[in-house]
């Protein structure tokens, strides 16, 4: 029976604190992005954004969850008998609008980085990946539709392992690396890996900016 809840603690213990974090970071970009302050980039870096895939669909979410408290609270305060229920209600409603506007804030300050050293891959503010250009062999542009909507996946294809980075189940750059690389992924470090693949809203546009690395990784 110990054994059982040692096992059970040792699970949601990570799963609680990820979400902590998660919560945290969530809130720290709604105020960062509030402020309007220009993003902390370096001399020579540039930044790519990849909301727009799912931009509409964020735009629908924020705007049914701002009609959504009205309507609620006043169904709440005429038929729920107990009044502290209004205040818990209206209280979910607000976090949950504001939760979503922090989604967005978080794409929108964490963008991909192209730098004179090498390519910083983000997504929101839970992955956060650096890859050299010296360990880059090719970036090459190609649309893909992934058959699953998770953020991070991860295939096998025969004796080299890809990882995914999707944005809207879609990527549109491909990274092909010199040598297999392990990379920090919200649930723990990845195997080594073959290729990344990443979605960009301008692929053209990033592709362009690294031609400049003195590695000349890039090809089409």
């Amino acid at each position: 029976m110990t054994d059982t809840k040692t096992s059970t603690r040792a699970r949601v213990g990570p799963l609680l604190r990820r979400a902590a974090e998660a919560e945290a970071a969530m809130w720290r970009s709604l105020y960062v992005w509030a402020r309007r302050r220009p993003l902390p980039l370096g001399p020579g870096d540039e930044p790519f954004g990849y909301l727009g895939v799912v931009k509409p669909i964020l735009g629908i979410f924020i705007g049914l969850s701002a009609v959504e408290i009205p309507i609620f609270d006043v169904v709440v305060t005429h038929v729920v008998p107990w009044r502290p229920a209004r205040w818990i209600v209206l209280g979910l409603g607000i976090w949950g609008l504001l939760w979503m506007i922090g989604l967005y804030a978080s794409m929108t300050i964490h963008p991909h980085v192209v730098g004179d050293r090498g390519l910083r891959v983000r997504l929101s503010s839970g992955i956060d990946i650096w890859i050299p250009w010296t360990d880059v062999e090719a970036l090459r542009k190609r649309y893909r539709s992934l058959p699953s909507s998770r953020s991070v996946q991860v295939e096998q294809e025969g004796d080299r392992r890809v990882v995914s980075i999707a944005v809207g189940s879609q990527t549109s750059i491909d990274v092909l690396l010199r040598r297999p690389l392990s990379f920090d992924l919200p649930k723990g470090g990845s195997a080594p890996t073959n290729e990344l693949r990443l979605y960009a809203d301008d692929p053209d546009g990033l592709l362009r900016s690294a031609r400049g690395t003195p590695a000349d990784t890039v090809s089409r």
